[in-house]
Order: structure tokens, then C-alpha cells, then sequence
């Protein structure tokens, strides 16, 4: 078998152990009701027979794309008949379900997550052993799924893992979006935008389910004229959402999911005399205004056309969604009443508030329900998961546009609202600005609906994903409402699944903590706090060290591979990758940059321990400040190359298109984490859990989910460093950015450098729109009031890294204490708490 180059469990899984271990493979096939049928290696095999059968090719001639597609049909073949038990007993039991409605899924690739979770390592092992395949080759063959951006949809996909791994019965609600965000490609230090065609391809893992699609029904119609798409308001019309469902393995095999996502089509229908005339894009009008709906994920939002676009696929999804669930409850419940007994939905941010509507109109049009039982089941049934404190994320809607494509959910929001406003006077009389405040309506120029007053009000809990920005959910965001229901609102801190970001990112890491503490840890992160004795032992911690430096070592490798890019393992891995936003403060941490090239230009004898600082992230196409600060970091890295002071000692690299995949090679190789967004504005984090998971220590400020990552492993623990929530909000009304620029001589000197052009000569002036974020504009993410600080936390963790013991002392604490950040334990909350869902084992 070629292992050349095969790195994190794709290969360390699969090469460990003899050759003879893999031998009880027909067992384990067994166990997911295949009996006797090999996986491959004869002509009757799994893998050959859809080589010939799918593809009608010797499989000696086939590609490395072939081959990757039989193989995943050969895995999906494995799991079918135990996907196909878990829904027959869900069905048998009728039991209470959880719909997990998201408009992202960032499940990264799925075959190497789907052998590792049906614990078929040792199988196909042995397959590739007996055939020669380059698992590498086959791995790499599949393409990120481009169902999602950032955290909220790899929280999505974390979730589904846990509620599989659980044994809960539970399905995924998403669009199939034929291209994700875009594939990010950077020109002369510019993002360049290119299109994320993700299902070029087959993709072998998906099954339309053509014959369980559901009816979409608009007040409005669209027509092709001019090379773009018109209203044609009052002419109702019909789409359909095809359901293409993906398998969701939990560990172990027990339990297989399913995330079901919808496609959009147009009505059987085919202008015939428009086509015979010429007209042929006329004639298909409705089939591309329909498929256009699903085409791409977080259309252009700086448009009116992108954002209605959003709005209609928001609509889409809750109405393929709803339809789909409602017609599986009635199949064995004939008493609406009962439908939150059997029933709970929980929208993952404002995007699916529609819900609330959409759930009335079907309650009290098809199900001919009075209002008040209506409203009553509907706010049993819905939950909401609020993701943001961000104004511009807590999505309003014009009511126009509801006037036009859904007036009928709008008579039923203005109904809510009416009642609401009625509550409020009478619960608190006189007081008009509330009234305003918790209004559904936004009342100026351009009427809105608010989708998260929608949402709070039409659920019956509310969460936030941090104990702080739960709190801050309640006293600040939302606080009037949340005086209204207290009771509906709690906090249930995010977290991420070990499998993929522990035992399959990291095997090194997760191989040393298993010899150590056993694997219960797999299924139970609570078991890693038995690693703290381990820190006080030195053999530990010098495995530790060996199980960091080879993710370094193989990181490396995997670039200077796929880019050309060459780093220094030996170097410290400073890492900071996120979506590019202000609030995220990339920009702060090239500003600690430019003041450590400062120092060493002006004392190029300077001791520091050289440092790689990684980052990665995509900026939104519409947000060119964010695609300024991109530019910026790769100027800044060309100048540090350039200059023969300093390159030895710092390097700056910027990865493009990061994705889950490139998350699972760069995390374990990391040594340092960057969590420094503005204090307040960072609802959690998700990834300043995956770094503690794998040893890298944090430097951050007391925000999200960083603040209970301190206190779990200890603050000395951690590197923090800024100003706390407090301190932000009671100094807005006073900051100055200018008087740090006055009186700290370092931060003057960075900022003199950059709007000096000197990391823009060939461009003078490109960067002067810095200078107004961070001065002229106020700094209003008071980067400056935070950059002394930031240099100073570094300057510690500097120096501890000398002290190779004492580092590995800490970054074992931190994988000991970051047991709380499973996604497991978020789940069994949810589930205990809000869903009120119990296991349903199979047989």
C-alpha cells in the first residue's frame, strides 16, 4: 500500500498496528447486515462491482476520481441497511423527534469521518493493504461540501454528530447549494473570488428522494426579461424542494442520521410554443428562477436582488422543512395536539424565523385550528438558538416584500403583533418606548420585520451559545422581551464533536492521550481531566511535545506539497483563523506584527523565539474592508520575506480558502491560538475550543466561550489580555484612538510605518482607509486601546515557550480541562432541557 504523504488518521488510523489485525473484517462488515461480501478485492467485492456497474470501466483503467467514488458507494453500501434500521425503528417508536433547522452545514469531507465512525479503520486497512490503494488519493478526490461559511454551520455538523453518536432521533433541515461561498484565491495580495462548484462531481454520498418532494407556494411569479429575473407581483406561483438526504454516522455505528437537504425545481412544465419560436431561455424561464434558488450559498446581501434572494431561500427552507415534518407526524398521529409531544424544532439563528409564521399558517389554514391552540402548539413546538449580538445580523425583513411574496404570513405577524403590544401596555402602561422596542414592526421609512422579536416571541425557549453572551442577550440585546419571558431564556454554551477535531485531526495527540487515560474519552470528553496528573510527568509531557512537533512536521509537509510554501516546524505555529471581520480583529494582530518587525529592524540582535504566524479566513465579497485587512497581511508578509533582518525570525503566511479540511491539517500543528475579538461581540467561538483541544495555548480577551475555556483550565493557564465587556461598553462614549497613538510610542510607530507606505510602495495610499478605521473613523473595535496589552501577552508566552517543559505543562492542562467544550455535553443540554428528547437505541 503507497502511504506516501498520508497524513492525520487518513493514514495514521489505517497503517497502525500488523497487517494480520485487520483480518476479522467480515465480522465487522456483519454487523452492518452485509454479511458475507467483501468490500473489494474480488470481482463480487463492493468496490469492483461499482466500478463496473456505475461505470462500465475495467477497474484497473479507472481514475483517481472513479476510484474515490466506488469506494465512498462501497462504505454508503456498508452503513445503507443500519441508516434504513434507524429510521424503522424511529418510525415504530413513534417517538418525539428533533428537527434541527440551519441554513449552513459546514460538514467538511465525509468518507475518512464516515470509516472512522463506523469503526471500520481495520477493514479497510486491510483493503488498501490487499489492493495498493492510495488512500491519500482517495481522500483527497472529495471536495469540501459547500454547505456552509464559518461557525454556525460547523457548529450545525458538530451537532448532528453528537445527536447521531447520542443515539436521538434527529434529522438536519439545509439547502443543497450547488456552489458554496466561493473558492478563495489570492492575486497580488487581493481575495479574487472564484466559483465553489462543489457538485461537479457525483457526489456518492447523497440520495434524492424525487418522490418525497414537497410544494412551495408563492403569491408572486418571476419572468426571464433582459438577462435577469422579474417580480410579476399577484400571479401566484408554484416551486418544489427536492430532498437529497446524506447519511450523518454516529460513533460506533449504532445510529445513522440523516441531514436532508432541499433542492429547488420548477413545476412539470415546459413552454413548448415559446420554445418552437426561438424563445429558448424564455421558454425555461421558470426552471432557472427556480433552480436559481438553491444555486448559491449567502447570495450578495450588498443588492437588493441578493438580499431578496436570501429572504426567499430563508422562506424555502422553512417550507420545505415544515411540510416534510408535518407529513411524517400525521403518518401516526392523527390529534394535532400532540404535536410537541412528538415534535421539536429548534432554528439555529434568526435565518429560519419564518418558522413561526409558516407553522401558524399550517396550523390554523390546513389544519383548521383556532388561534389560540395555534399559538399555543407553535411556540411548545419552536426553540431558537441566537448566534450574534451584531445589529446587522439580527436579520429585518421589508414588509414589502412580504406583501408581494407571502401576504398571507404577514396578516399572521401583524395578528402576533397585535397581541404582543396588547400584552405589553397592560403589563407595563405608559411605557411607549417598550412598546416600540418589542414590536415585531420596525415603524420608519422602510417598514421591517423583525425576525428575532419573531422568534423570541413564537418559541418557547431562547438560548444563547456563552455564558456571557447569554448574558448579554438577556440585559442588553433583547432585554425587554427577555423581562416579558424570562423564563424562556437560557444559556447552552457551544461546543465541537472530538471525533473529527481530536481523533481524527490529531492522531498523534489522540494516540498519547488513549495509552494514558484508555478511549472512553471518545464518547465522554469528561475523562480528560484524568490527564492533569500527566502534566507533572516528564515522560508525558516529552510525548506531548513529539505528538505536536509531528502534526508541525506533517503540516509543513502538506504545504510545501500543495503550495510551495516552506515553514520551519521549530518555529512557533501563531495562528489565527476565522471569517475576516472587524469585530474578529485580524487587523489587531498584524498590528502586533508590525511592532515585533518594528523592534527587530530597530535591534536586529533582539532574542525572541522565532514565530510563523498563520492566518486564514474569507472576507464577504461586498465587505471590502475586510478584503483591505486580507491585503494588508500579505503585504506585510512580502515585506517580512523581503528583508533579510527579520525573515529568519518572522514569517507571515496567509492560507486562502480555508475550509474544514485545511481546519483538521493546520489546528493540531498549532501552537498558539488568537482569540481577540472585541470584548462583547463574539457570541462563542468555536475554534478557540478546537485549538485547547489540541494543546495550543490561548491568547485572548474575556469574550465568548474564551472566558469559560479560563476558567475551566485556570486564567494563568491562559494568555488574556484587553479590555472586558464592562470596560468597552463604559468607555464608548469617551475612547479616543488618537491619545494611544499620542502616548504609546510603539503603537505611533507601527501606524506611522503602514500609512508611510511602506508595505504598499508599488500602491501608495492603498491603505489609507486604515487610517480612517483606526483614527479618523474612532477605532470603533478599539484595536489600539488593546494593542499594548496584546503585545505584552505575547511577550509572556514568548518566554514560556523557551521553557519547553513548563509549555507543555500548560498545554496539557488545557487538553485536560477542555472536556466541558464537547458537543455532546451541548447536546445531552438541549436535549434534557429545551427538546425534551430521549435516546432511541436500536436493536
Amino acid at each position: 500500500m503507497s502511504t506516501k504523504g498520508i497524513t492525520r488518521f487518513d493514514s495514521q488510523r489505517l497503517t497502525a498496528g500488523p497487517a494480520g489485525s485487520a483480518r476479522p473484517s467480515g465480522r465487522v462488515l456483519e454487523k452492518y447486515g452485509c454479511g458475507p461480501i467483501p468490500l473489494l478485492g474480488t470481482e463480487n467485492a463492493l468496490y469492483e462491482r461499482h466500478l463496473v456497474l456505475d461505470r462500465a470501466i475495467d477497474p484497473k483503467a479507472a481514475s483517481a476520481r472513479e476510484r474515490f467514488e466506488a469506494f465512498s458507494r462501497s462504505i454508503r453500501d456498508i452503513l445503507a441497511e443500519r441508516w434504513v434500521s434507524t429510521k424503522q425503528a424511529y418510525e415504530q417508536a413513534n417517538a418525539k423527534r428533533i428537527y434541527y433547522l440551519s441554513m449552513e452545514f459546514l460538514i467538511g469531507r465525509s468518507l475518512a469521518n464516515n470509516v472512522s465512525n463506523l469503526l471500520l479503520d481495520p477493514v479497510v486497512r486491510q483493503a488498501l493493504q490487499d489492493k495498493g490503494l492510495d488512500w491519500l488519493e482517495l481522500v483527497e478526490q472529495e471536495p469540501d461540501a459547500g454547505l456552509g461559511n464559518g461557525g454556525l454551520g460547523r457548529l450545525a455538523a458538530c451537532f448532528l454528530d453528537s445527536m447521531a453518536t447520542m443515539q436521538l432521533p434527529a434529522t438536519g433541515y439545509g439547502l443543497r447549494y450547488e456552489y458554496g461561498m466561493f473558492r478563495q484565491a489570492i492575486a497580488n495580495g487581493w481575495q479574487q473570488e472564484n466559483a465553489d462548484n462543489w457538485l461537479r462531481e457525483t457526489d456518492p454520498w447523497e440520495i434524492a428522494r424525487a418522490h418525497e418532494k414537497v410544494e412551495v407556494k408563492l403569491n408572486c411569479s418571476f419572468q426571464l426579461r433582459g438577462g435577469s429575473f422579474q417580480v410579476i407581483a399577484g400571479r401566484p406561483s408554484t416551486l418544489f424542494g427536492i430532498p437529497f438526504d446524506r447519511p450523518v454516522v454516529g460513533y460506533g455505528g449504532r445510529t445513522i442520521n440523516t441531514l436532508r437537504l432541499w433542492a429547488a425545481a420548477a413545476p412539470d412544465y415546459f413552454d413548448f410554443q415559446e420554445f418552437g419560436t426561438g424563445d429558448f431561455v424564455g421558454a425555461l424561464g421558470e426552471t432557472l428562477e427556480a433552480e436559481s434558488l438553491t444555486r448559491v450559498l449567502y447570495p450578495d446581501d450588498s443588492t437588493t436582488a441578493g438580499r431578496g434572494l436570501r429572504f426567499l431561500q430563508e422562506y424555502f427552507l422553512v417550507a420545505c422543512s415544515l411540510a416534510d415534518l408535518v407529513r411524517r407526524f400525521l403518518r401516526h398521529n392523527a390529534d394535532w395536539s400532540r404535536l410537541p409531544e412528538k415534535a421539536a424544532i429548534q432554528l439555529n439563528d434568526t435565518h429560519p424565523s419564518l418558522a413561526v409564521a409558516e407553522l401558524m399558517r399550517i396550523l390554523l389554514d390546513d389544519a383548521h385550528l383556532g388561534w389560540d391552540q395555534a399559538w399555543d402548539l407553535t411556540k411548545q413546538t419552536l426553540a431558537y438558538t441566537n448566534h450574534t449580538l451584531l445589529p446587522e445580523a439580527l436579520e429585518k425583513w421589508p414588509v414589502a416584500w412580504f406583501e408581494i411574496l407571502l401576504p398571507r404570513h404577514l396578516e399572521i405577524v401583524y395578528e402576533i403583533n397585535r397581541r404582543l403590544l396588547d400584552e405589553t401596555r397592560a403589563r407595563f402602561p405608559g411605557d411607549d418606548g417598550r412598546v416600540e422596542r418589542v414590536s415585531l414592526v420596525e415603524e420608519g421609512s422602510q417598514r421591517q420585520i423583525r425576525m428575532a422579536n419573531l422568534a423570541i416571541v413564537g418559541s418557547h425557549s431562547t438560548n444563547g451559545v456563552a455564558a456571557v453572551h447569554s448574558k448579554l442577550l438577556r440585559t442588553t440585546t433583547v432585554k425587554d422581551l427577555a423581562e416579558m419571558f424570562p423564563e424562556r431564556f437560557s444559556n447552552k454554551t457551544n461546543g465541537i464533536t472530538p471525533r473529527r477535531w481530536l481523533l481524527g485531526a490529531n492522531p498523534w495527540l489522540a494516540g498519547a492521550i488513549t495509552e494514558v487515560i484508555d478511549e472512553d474519552w471518545k464518547t465522554d470528553l469528561g475523562e480528560l481531566k484524568k490527564l492533569k496528573p500527566f502534566a507533572e510527568d516528564a515522560g508525558f509531557r516529552q510525548r506531548f511535545l513529539h505528538s505536536k512537533r509531528e502534526a508541525k512536521v506533517q503540516f509543513a509537509n502538506w504545504l510545501k506539497r500543495s503550495s510551495g510554501q516552506i515553514v520551519d516546524p521549530d518555529t512557533i505555529f501563531d495562528c489565527q483563523v476565522k471569517r475576516i471581520h472587524e469585530y474578529k480583529r485580524q487587523l489587531l494582530n498584524a498590528l502586533r506584527i508590525v511592532v515585533m518587525y518594528n523592534r527587530l529592524r530597530t535591534s536586529p540582535g533582539l532574542e525572541i523565539e522565532p514565530r510563523t504566524f498563520f492566518f486564514a479566513g474569507k472576507a464577504a465579497p461586498a465587505y471590502h474592508l475586510a478584503k483591505l485587512i486580507i491585503k494588508f497581511i500579505n503585504n506585510l508578509a512580502a515585506t517580512i520575506d523581503r528583508d533579510p533582518v527579520t525573515r529568519a525570525k518572522l514569517k507571515v503566511v496567509f492560507l486562502p480558502d480555508y475550509n474544514v479540511s485545511l481546519a483538521e491539517r493546520l489546528i493540531p500543528a498549532s501552537d498558539v491560538s488568537n482569540q481577540i475579538s472585541t470584548a462583547g461581540y463574539e457570541a462563542s467561538g468555536t475554534s478557540n475550543m478546537k485549538f485547547m483541544m489540541n494543546g495550543a495555548l490561548t491568547v485572548g480577551t474575556r469574550d465568548g466561550a474564551t472566558i469559560e475555556m479560563a476558567e475551566e483550565a485556570g486564567e494563568a493557564n491562559l494568555f488574556l489580555f484587553g479590555l472586558t465587556v464592562e470596560q468597552v461598553q463604559g468607555s464608548r462614549g469617551w475612547y479616543s484612538p488618537h491619545w494611544h497613538y499620542e502616548n504609546e510610542p510603539e503603537t505611533r510607530a507601527a501606524l506611522d510605518l503602514i500609512f508611510s507606505d511602506y508595505f504598499s510602495r508599488q500602491e501608495p495610499g492603498v491603505f489609507v482607509p486604515l487610517r480612517d478605521t483606526l483614527l479618523t473613523g474612532g477605532d470603533h473595535y478599539m484595536h489600539l486601546a488593546d494593542l499594548t496589552s496584546y503585545c505584552q501577552a505575547q511577550e509572556r508566552l514568548g518566554s514560556l515557550y523557551a521553557d519547553r517543559a513548563a509549555w507543555a505543562h500548560k498545554a496539557i492542562l488545557n487538553v485536560a480541562s477542555s472536556g466541558k467544550f464537547s458537543s455532546d455535553r451541548t447536546i445531552a443540554e438541549y436535549a434534557r432541557e429545551i427538546w425534551k428528547v430521549e435516546p432511541c437505541p436500536l436493536p
